[in-house]
């Protein structure tokens, strides 16, 4: 088997601010636990970038990563517009090219881009493992923060089918 991955819109306008996320500093820890681990094991890291309006104009301050989280320069980038990581970007052609059949998947917003990129990544054929304690988003209203995380932990768990498997694993347990 082999994995990649993937960090979503760990971006700086999500995460300080009106937009901050909830317990971002930690959920930033462990994404970069996640990477250093991928990075000592020669796994692709890939950081997506969504692109949206001004708070998220490519290239704008709010656009760029979030200030703590460690990158290298064999990371990869893709760029998105919409909150399914694959969906008109170059993700799947970078996947294949690397035989990737698992993918590690966190970031930022559980019930938008996390949520999105998980089941379409499901239903592509991939194995998924979502880091439950390294994904987070903010409160919608209805919902606190961690409530939206714990049920989408619950709910996604449940979608593990004959094709491909979806676990949902805290940080320290994940095996790269």
């Amino acid at each position: 088997m082999t994995t990649a991955l993937l960090i979503i819109d760990v971006q700086h306008a999500l995460c300080t601010g009106e937009y901050e996320c909830f317990e971002i500093k930690r959920v930033i820890e462990n994404i970069n636990d996640l990477s250093a681990g991928a990075r000592d094991a020669n796994i692709p890291v890939i950081f997506i970038q969504h692109e949206e309006g001004d708070l998220l104009k490519h290239n704008s301050s709010g656009w760029q990563l979030a200030d703590g989280l460690e990158t290298s320069p064999q990371d990869l980038r893709v760029r998105k517009t919409t909150p399914d990581s694959f969906y008109r970007t170059d993700l799947r052609q970078l996947l294949q090219k690397r035989d990737v059949d698992r993918l590690i998947i966190c970031g930022l917003q559980t019930d938008y881009c996390v949520n999105a990129t998980v089941r379409q990544a499901h239903s592509l054929g991939y194995d998924v493992v979502l880091a439950a304690d390294a994904h987070s988003t903010v409160d919608n209203g209805n919902m606190h923060a961690d409530d939206i995380i714990a049920e989408h932990n619950k709910d996604l768990a449940r979608l593990t089918g004959s094709v491909a498997r979806i676990d949902v694993i805290p940080t320290s347990e994940i095996r790269i």
